[in-house]
């Protein structure tokens, strides 16, 4: 199993123009659901004077996470379009808003969700688009005897120690690759007296 995954550098925002209607879209870096949905109430009151204001997200490594709105446009010509786009550039951590400022002139559904389409990727092309690792945390507590033992394992590549306090009884926090969790649990579990706890990040 893969500990890769994708999201975008930054925000993003684009506007694109389709038979006289705007399409304004951004796209927002979001680590949770609910910070997604402070950002979509945040957009839906700048831009309170638009016609649409339609988004679509996907949270966590696994993008198993995900939400979208047509906000008023016919089903499925809007917000499935922009999740279209966040699975085309394979991201995650996403979220697309794209607000419409109506022209007069309608596209009809297949003109809906081309233009939703095009504004959503024109947003996710601006971010850009980086890799991320799935990391995995761990304290580890230890008897002072133990020190050696534990050390030989956190001193590994790719493990980084990220707190210490070594007494009586030690303990140190540790990250690393989520593909490597095995390998660094089965060893730490040779070491003797030591006890091994997934922290969250």
């Amino acid at each position: 199993m893969s500990d890769i995954y994708y999201t975008i550098k930054g925000p993003g925002s684009s506007q694109y123009k389709e038979k006289m209607s705007r399409f304004l879209s951004f796209a927002i870096p979001v680590k949770s659901a609910d910070e997604a949905k402070a950002e979509i109430k945040r957009y839906q009151n700048e831009y309170h004077d638009s016609r649409h204001v339609c988004w679509a997200y996907m949270i966590g490594p696994a993008r198993t996470e995900y939400q979208l709105n047509d906000n008023g446009e016919p089903s499925g010509t809007a917000g499935k379009p922009i999740l279209g786009q966040i699975n085309s550039f394979n991201v995650t951590d996403v979220l697309i808003v794209v607000v419409r400022y109506f022209g007069g002139i309608k596209l009809g559904t297949s003109g809906l969700i081309a233009a939703y389409r095009e504004a959503a990727r024109l947003a996710l092309e601006e971010a850009g688009v980086k890799e991320m690792r799935k990391m995995v945390r761990l304290s580890v507590t230890f008897p002072y005897i133990s020190m050696e033992g534990v050390m030989k394992v956190s001193k590994m590549e790719d493990v980084e120690i990220l707190t210490r306090s070594f007494d009586n009884l030690c303990n140190i926090e540790i990250e690393f690759p989520e593909g490597m969790k095995e390998e660094i649990t089965g060893k730490l579990s040779k070491v003797e007296g030591v006890n091994i706890e997934e922290s969250e990040e």
